[in-house]
């Protein structure tokens, strides 16, 4: 069986890890009593995901030209994340004057996520850049 390209790969695992992550929050969102898919909770996994594919496909582009700034990238790409959080859902999440921690997990739980996923897909990028280097 032939191996994924990289980027395949990775985007395949985020799918699957913020599909299934996304399935049981709305789940446990129903069993609260909470509307399941509301505190854009969808918008807050698309977004997540679209930044996250983004971010790794950025670092996966200029590895070669700017390999030894790949960390100082990442970090930018989580500011982003963060940039996007303060700009786009907490002003909704704040209207109604704070922050409940549903309305705080059903961003920062895609935000987690993606994140583990992007840390252990740029360390294989990284580990595959010094393995090109030693050749």
């Amino acid at each position: 069986m032939k191996k994924l390209p990289f980027l395949s790969q990775y985007a395949l695992w985020l799918t699957l890890v913020l599909g299934i992550a996304f399935s049981i929050h709305s789940w446990l969102r129903g069993q609260r009593e909470l509307a399941p898919f509301g505190d854009l909770l969808v918008a807050s996994y698309l977004i997540n995901m679209a930044l996250a594919i983004g971010i790794v496909w950025g670092l996966f582009a200029f590895r070669q030209r700017v390999r030894n700034l790949i960390g100082f990238l990442f970090i930018g790409g989580s500011l982003l994340k963060f940039l996007v959080f303060f700009l786009f859902f907490y002003p909704s999440f704040k209207a109604d004057g704070e922050i409940l921690r549903a309305e705080f997990l059903s961003f920062f739980t895609p935000y987690l996520l993606s994140l583990v996923l992007e840390t252990v897909f740029a360390s294989r990028m990284l580990r595959d850049l010094e393995k090109e280097d030693a050749r």
